[in-house]
């Protein structure tokens, strides 16, 4: 049941009741005609049943419930939906108020219109924290129902508008949180989808209700504009009748009144009075084909002169909800501002309709179907975002982004036009082509110039992603990406790479801590040892044992206390630890080469860090340290930070070791004390980049230049012998006193 409603219970039917349900179908009933015999019984039986599960039931304003149902299915009916969407229409609050079950639904009216109700159902029996989560789930749910089958979201938004039309009847402690659930979730729906009536119509009703004293003001005003300027749209009307008819230009023409809420927004973003809004009336002109559109935008550009930069062309780059048509504005009589949109038959259909017009429209004409194409496109992403985000919270947050959809339209480099948000960059781009092409972009050229990853996209900007194999996303991307898909793509990746590389690295640690105990290798998860394992994981309280790897990784199990419980349940079975290795191990424990030891080649990724307080590089002496739930954190062995951890958490380090061929640079700082003077920095630069050491950062401090001044850098090199050649190539340049590798706090 809304939330606008109470059923009162064991309510007597009253002859009045009845007869005011009967007129609400019979109306409905009316609206039937473009539905086969057989189609109308069918909504006919859904009616009955519906009015027999709603008996007793009272709406706030007094009227039977079966009313609200019958009004859903009246707005379904004008939008030419099909039978079964009548049926859920009729039947949507069945299964929430009236103990119908989906089987039950089924049995009597089919799958479709089962599965079309269940996607319609908030979830009331689901123990929720708070009500944003409840709001987040049952939104979730309804998307992806509606992913699934785009007549959800319609029938939802034709209860949303019947629901805002009533909501005087609802105390008015609710009208606030209604209206505000209206502007931020439905409207938007609706303007996305392109049902431009519906969106206008709700944004209206939620202003209605949200700023009761601003709304009747702003009706007072525009009565009162209305009035003062019926003689302008007259003359204008006439005047341009008059110049289509010379043309001989078959036209039908509308006048058009901004909606309330337009007005409001538009006084209230660009803090104007209402006098200051000037394009409150427009006009609409319909023509036979494409070809008139453009012409009589010619006719009418000779009636009046148009605006510089007033005019925008919908036709040759629709909006991304469908919409088509030419809009011009142009000084009419007086002086006044005058806005005119020219556009087909098909066209209007699609830009009040949306997604609608394919039920509604039935041409062969391309045009009609461009809304439902759009509105298909960005349901099915609705499916990829689900797929990427199981958090309810954080699917809407995504979801969300996508909402408000003030695009900018850019071309790939074969002249393939996108739509995107108004603030999307290079990388909302690349995941907009493909999910492999922004995980591997690594940069990308703008009309045929660099540009950085995090540039804002613009109106005809020609756009080349440029990738690289080895390359995966950023984490730093989620800081400027704009698009619901791009941020959940990059966080389903970082998470996948994260656990996947955790759960590598602790069974490389397992592994060790096992040799140190005699055991050559980690038991295999097969049949021979299947029962060891459920053992193991009932020890450690993980469900798999790619769980138990990952948590040894991430440092939240320490690798020799599950050792120690693998070879005592090993030998149960059978299996002794080798004494010779345990020998051998524990011998070498100790030295800086260790057999057991970890090796580190750079390419670990996000489950090992490399201490920032001191920065190792391959030569240095390391030690490894189990974070709890960070992974493993790399310090040099002479560090500070790690000497206290030590003494603190002894048990959670471990022997780590350099791979005799790292595969990646490691970052060192350099401290360069120099003697001041014209061009020293660049001579610096220079004698760093002939020893192939890149430059990452440069501070050059904030006091004032002295005879003798420090300049720290943070390089990149492969290894110690590569950062003593930079330093000696850094030494021999003229103005350089002295170099050293900069130290913590130094």
């Amino acid at each position: 049941m809304s939330a606008l409603d109470f059923p009162i219970a064991n309510a007597k039917s009253s002859p009045a009741a009845a007869n005011a349900a009967a007129a609400s179908f019979a109306a409905l009933t009316a609206k039937l005609d473009y539905m086969s015999a057989e189609d109308v019984d069918n909504v006919r039986r859904a009616y009955r049943f519906a009015d027999e599960a709603h008996l007793g039931q009272i709406r706030n304003g007094g009227l039977p419930y079966i009313t609200h149902p019958i009004a859903v299915a009246q707005q379904c009916a004008e939008w030419k939906l099909d039978a079964q969407a009548l049926m859920a229409a009729l039947l949507h609050d069945a299964i929430e108020d009236c103990g119908v079950t989906k089987p039950e639904l089924i049995e009597r009216f089919g799958a479709p219109v089962a599965e079309l109700v269940d996607g319609l159902t908030k979830l009331e029996k689901l123990e929720f924290n708070t009500r944003e989560e409840n709001q987040a789930e049952s939104f979730r749910k309804m998307l992806l129902a509606m992913a699934r089958d785009v007549r959800v979201i319609l029938i939802k938004l034709a209860d949303r508008s019947h629901n805002m039309r009533t909501l005087s009847d609802v105390p008015r402690s609710k009208w606030t949180r209604i209206s505000r659930e209206t502007l931020d979730i439905y409207a938007p729906i609706a303007h996305r989808l392109g049902l431009n009536a519906t969106y206008r119509e709700l944004q209206d009703l939620a202003f209605q209700h949200l700023y009761p004293w601003r709304y009747a003001t702003l009706t007072k005003a525009l009565a009162r504009a209305r009035g003062r300027r019926r003689d302008v749209i007259k003359r204008v009307q006439a005047e341009v009748e008059a110049a289509f008819a010379s043309a001989g230009i078959q036209v039908h023409i509308y006048g058009r009144e901004k909606a309330l809420y337009s007005v409001y927004r538009k006084m209230d973003e660009k803090h104007l009075s209402f006098a200051q809004v000037t394009d409150i009336y427009g006009f609409r002109i319909i023509v036979a084909n494409v070809t008139a559109c453009y012409t009589a935008m010619g006719v009418l550009h000779q009636l009046y002169k148009p605006l510089p930069g007033k005019f925008k062309d919908y036709i040759a780059i629709p909006k991304v909800n469908g919409y088509q048509s030419l809009h011009t504005t142009m000084v009419g009589p007086f002086g006044t501002n005058i806005e005119f949109q020219m556009r087909t038959e098909a066209m209007h259909i699609v830009a009040e309709s949306g997604v609608a017009a394919h039920w509604l429209y039935k041409a062969t004409d391309p045009e009609s179907d461009a809304s439902q194409r759009l509105g298909t496109q960005w349901l099915q992403s609705l499916l990829d975002i689900q797929h990427e985000t199981r958090d309810a919270a954080e699917f809407w947050d995504h979801v969300k982004i996508d909402l408000f959809p003030d695009a900018v339209y850019v071309f790939t480099p074969k002249s393939q036009i996108m739509a995107m948000p108004r603030g999307a960059t290079i990388v909302d781009f690349a995941y907009a082509i493909h999910s492999d092409v922004g995980h591997r972009a690594v940069a990308a050229k703008v009309n045929g110039e660099q540009v950085p990853l995090r540039s804002e996209l613009r109106n005809g900007d020609v756009i080349e992603i440029i990738t690289a194999s080895v390359s995966s996303p950023n984490p730093a991307w989620l800081g400027f990406v704009r698009t619901g898909k791009a941020r959940s793509k990059i966080r389903h990746h970082l998470k996948t790479m994260a656990l996947t590389e955790s759960q590598e690295l602790g069974e490389k640690m397992l592994a060790q801590a096992l040799r140190a105990e005699g055991i050559e290798r980690l038991p295999e998860d097969n049949e021979q040892h299947h029962a060891t394992w459920e053992k193991i994981l009932r020890f450690s309280g993980n469900r798999s044992r790619a769980d138990l790897l990952t948590d040894i990784g991430l440092g939240k199990r320490i690798a020799s206390m599950v050792a120690k419980r693998i070879v005592s349940l090993l030998a149960e079975t059978g299996e002794k630890p080798d004494q010779l290795l345990m020998s051998r191990e524990r011998y070498t424990a100790h030295e800086s080469i260790s057999q057991g030891a970890l090796v580190l080649d750079g390419s670990e990724g996000a489950s090992v860090q490399f201490a920032t307080c001191c920065r190792p590089i391959p030569g240095d002496g390391i030690v490894g340290y189990l974070g709890r739930g960070e992974g493993l954190v790399v310090h040099t062995e002479d560090c500070a930070v790690a000497k206290k951890l030590q003494q603190r958490d002894s048990e959670r380090f471990i022997a780590v070791d350099w791979s005799d061929e790292p595969t990646r640079a490691f970052e060192a700082g350099l401290l360069v004390t120099v003697s001041n003077g014209k061009g020293v920095l660049a001579k610096v630069a220079s004698a760093l980049a002939s020893a192939e050491a890149d430059i990452t950062h440069v501070d050059m401090g904030q006091d004032p230049a002295q005879d003798a001044t420090d300049l720290r850098f943070d390089v990149l090199v492969r290894d110690r012998i590569h950062l003593a050649a930079v330093m000696r190539s850094v030494k021999r340049t003229a103005p350089v006193l002295r170099v050293q590798r900069a130290k913590p706090g130094v």
